[in-house]
């Protein structure tokens, strides 16, 4: 098999995984995941909130998932580790899963992602943008709107370092709306940032 597309086989097994347990540990607040390979098997990193709920009691259910996505995916001895996600308002895949949830329940978008703008803000993030794309609010044709607070790098060198990015999907009745989610944790030292400007790189 080319190289090529050995990398698009490996790229497209890895996004499914990452669907597989976005779905299954949704209540434990999980964020994404990474996966290494090693020269004892393939070792999975799970970023969640609530760590606990993912490993089970004596670490069972972890197990049990190991064993899974085995199955389900043909990694040669999965080795599945889990890592707790300190503050669930300071990471962009989070807040765009709990902001999807939240619009399948019918909450205003607007409502919705000016709620998340403050609540990250005042859990110490420099800047968040939220954009929300599609069918919103009863609209026949989709529409795209950005919520913004703060300062936040959106190309060059500060985009890719300092900035977290997410993103999720709600299904309503109307189809399916997309959110990406960018937060940025801390300024950059060479730059300063006036409240109230929109300055953005």
């Amino acid at each position: 098999m080319a190289i090529e597309k050995l990398f698009v086989k490996e790229g497209i097994k890895e996004s499914e995984v990452e669907e597989f347990l976005r779905t299954k540990f949704e209540k434990a607040g999980y964020s994404h995941s990474l996966i290494e390979r090693t020269p004892l098997g393939t070792r999975i990193i799970i970023f969640a909130h609530k760590p606990g709920l993912v490993i089970g009691r004596s670490g069972r259910r972890i197990n049990e998932i190991a064993e899974e996505i085995k199955e389900k995916f043909g990694f040669e001895n999965p080795l599945v580790d889990v890592k707790e996600v300190d503050n669930p308002f300071l990471d962009a895949n989070i807040i765009a899963n709990r902001i999807a949830r939240a619009i399948e329940k019918n909450i205003n978008f607007k409502k919705v992602a000016n709620y998340y703008l403050e609540k990250v803000t005042e859990a110490g993030a420099i800047g968040i943008s939220i954009h929300v794309g599609g069918k919103l609010a009863g609209s026949e044709r989709s529409r795209f709107q950005k919520f913004k607070r703060g300062f936040i790098a959106f190309s060059g060198e500060y985009a890719e370092r300092l900035v977290d990015k997410g993103n999720a999907k709600a299904n309503i009745k109307p189809g399916i709306v997309g959110i990406k989610v960018f937060i940025m944790q801390e300024m950059p030292k060479e730059v300063i940032y006036k409240e109230g400007s929109d300055e953005e790189r």
